[in-house]
């Protein structure tokens, strides 16, 4: 059960019976392509069901469909071994994150060639990521048992190997790309010797990949642990010498749809489709027993108890999620004060109520309960993922609201906590103080909320959370948290532009550009960076390249404390016009109005809906900015 929970993506639901009819009814979806596409994705596909979904994506975008809400993704794959079987599974996997994607297959063996030569076919075709996926044979790596030296030699030339590549890619392209670590050959060298002695292959992939890590950490370029992906399924199953010495294919077929799916799950996080919060259901979930039914003592949590430690697991996971910045929230048919009488007064409980930043525990559906959740955090329903034991309570939200990360779970709890890990939903690609600070903003913001609700008076309330902005241009210690919110920023974000780290450090010394981070301080917390925002000079205008803002600080009128920084700044530098462009997404339809809200004249409206707005700097009142506002380096531009 444990291997089959990875080979066969147990943490999705199984695809129905019919899975070829409904393939091809996608053919005559209309409109409704690009979702029933999706929803195909969203089964636990084999290879050739994979082939099939990819199939038709390429029908329906050679046919001319529409694909929105898609999001279009290029991808370059180059490797030292065979990717044409790879590339229809990673097109359909991408269906499963929200992309419509695109792969560009450069010739085996050519890694080399294609990223040293500005003019090659992959630079070409202007990839979002390149994916460098090489095996131990693809570097200059050999088994040298007990010879120190030569295993220094061979790892300093593949890590140099590596940098090469990594430079060359920042040289000729735009692109972020993937560099994977290395899954170490099934056979081993001395057997249980291995582990000491220098040269051994054992030894030899554990300081490459743990040197490429290094390498790549405080970069905007991303890693694929193939190894640790290749050791949870166990070497012999990931490796399969026939399929090697007949076609170079450098792992089994049953391992293909999860390496696929790592590929694009590390994708998807780092375009910030990660999961922020992970809402839970009580009976049966976090203990065992129904809390209204059989009571506090009846519930099973109790050390010893095989079945009490498996649920004693989840929470602890729980925990360790929050640990890392994830939002925990409670979902659960129950009455509220019994719900919360376990968190109060059992003694076994890992969780306690103040881990919980909104419990839900009342007798309507959970599909109304998670939409209140989502509502309360200001989190859109694809940053939440939900926990239920229940298949029944699991399909309702699968079809109430299919934005929602819903782990399908086995019968036994032991395997809980396994199958919500091996799902993703909580891939990171970055981690930072910011992140581990996550869990605590929202739920300080909950103590907002409980106090604006005692307040009838929206100024009052604002003017009794004592906020404080600071502005700063961006700079080095910035960078990353600005590139983390340009990329993951969706709702509140005019036009969703994505910037890569080395992106934002080019900004960083542009003379052409104005560029703000904002960062909130209240009485209730440190929220850190809320906003960015950048523009570009045209003459005296400045045009609104990005204003994006996180969704924890809504309704706090942050927006127009910002504007009064844009307008204070245009002023000192001689700009006379603000131009600011929306363009529409699934997801950012909340700012829609923004510009004309904060008195921006509508200029422009296309026929893809985006729309172009401005204003003369010397119309523009000044805000009303609720909070004192710190420039701790003026901007400039």
């Amino acid at each position: 059960m444990s291997l089959d929970l990875y080979l066969d993506l147990g943490w999705l639901p199984r695809p129905p019976s019919d899975l070829n009819k409904i393939i091809k009814s996608v053919r005559d979806a209309g409109p409704a392509t690009a979702e029933a596409l999706r929803g195909l994705a969203q089964f636990g596909l084999n290879e050739l069901q994979l082939n099939k979904v990819a199939r038709a994506l390429s029908d329906a975008r050679d046919g001319g469909v529409d694909l929105k809400p898609l999001i279009p993704l290029k991808v370059a794959l180059l490797s030292n071994t065979t990717t044409e079987f790879l590339s229809p599974a990673m097109m359909a996997t991408g269906l499963r994150y929200g992309f419509a994607t695109d792969l560009v297959l450069a010739p085996y063996g050519q890694v080399v060639q294609e990223l040293l030569d500005p003019q090659s076919m992959t630079y070409a075709a202007d990839p979002d990521v390149i994916v460098i996926s090489l095996d131990h044979r693809g570097l200059n790596l050999t088994a040298v048992p007990g010879d120190v030296d030569a295993a220094a030699a061979g790892l300093a030339a593949s890590l140099d190997q590596i940098e090469t590549l990594k430079a060359a890619i920042e040289q000729n392209s735009r692109a972020v790309a993937m560099f994977q670590t290395v899954a170490r050959p099934a056979e081993p060298d001395l057997g249980s010797l291995d582990l000491g002695v220098p040269g051994t292959w054992r030894q030899l992939t554990h300081d490459f990949n743990r040197a490429l890590a290094d390498m790549l950490t405080g970069t905007p370029h991303l890693l694929l642990d193939t190894a640790g992906l290749a050791d949870t399924v166990g070497l012999a199953t990931w490796h399969d010498p026939g399929l090697w010495h007949m076609a170079r294919v450098p792992f089994s077929n049953r391992v293909l749809p999860l390496y696929a799916d790592h590929i694009m799950r590390v994708i998807a996080a780092w375009r910030g489709k990660s999961r922020r919060c992970l809402v839970l259901d009580l009976d049966n979930t976090l203990w065992h027993g129904v809390i209204g039914d059989d009571g506090l003592d009846g519930i099973r949590l109790a050390e010893g108890d095989p079945v009490g430690e498996a649920h004693r697991d989840v929470q602890d996971r729980a925990l360790q999620f929050r640990s890392q910045g994830v939002v925990l929230a409670v979902s659960s048919k129950n009455d509220d004060a019994v719900a919360r009488t376990a968190f109060r007064d059992h003694a076994e409980m890992v969780l306690k109520e103040d881990h919980i930043a909104v419990f839900q525990a009342n007798w309507r559906d959970k599909a109304t309960n998670i939409q209140a959740i989502s509502d309360d955090l200001a989190l859109g329903l694809e940053s939440l993922a939900f926990l239920d034991d229940n298949p029944a309570e699991r399909g309702l939200i699968r079809e109430a609201l299919p934005r929602v990360g819903v782990p399908e779970l086995p019968e036994d709890p032991a395997l809980y906590v396994r199958t919500l890990v091996a799902s993703g939903l909580f891939e990171a690609t970055t981690f930072s103080d910011e992140d581990r600070r996550r869990a605590e903003d929202y739920q300080s913001n909950s103590k907002r909320v409980a106090l604006q609700a005692s307040v009838t008076d929206i100024g009052e309330y604002l003017r009794s959370l004592d906020m404080e902005f600071a502005v700063l241009p961006f700079d080095a210690p910035g960078r990353a948290r600005i590139a983390q919110l340009i990329n993951k920023s969706n709702q509140f974000n005019l036009t969703t532009r994505r910037y890569s780290e080395a992106d934002v450090a080019a900004m960083e010394d542009d003379s052409g550009l104005l560029t703000l981070q904002i960062r909130l301080r209240d009485r209730f917390a440190d929220n850190g960076m809320i906003s960015v925002v950048i523009c570009r000079t045209d003459g005296a205008t400045w045009e609104i390249d990005t204003w994006l803002m996180s969704c924890r600080v809504l309704g706090r009128r942050v927006e127009r404390a910002i504007l009064q920084v844009l307008k204070d700044a245009a002023q000192a530098a001689g700009i006379t016009t603000l131009r600011g462009r929306y363009i529409p997404t699934d997801r950012n339809g909340m700012v829609a109005q923004h510009y004309a809200q904060l008195g921006f004249g509508l200029v422009e409206t296309r026929e893809d809906g985006t729309t172009l707005w401005s204003v003369e700097v010397a119309d523009l009142p000044d805000q009303e900015v609720i909070g004192t506002i710190s420039r701790q380096t003026a901007p400039s531009a």
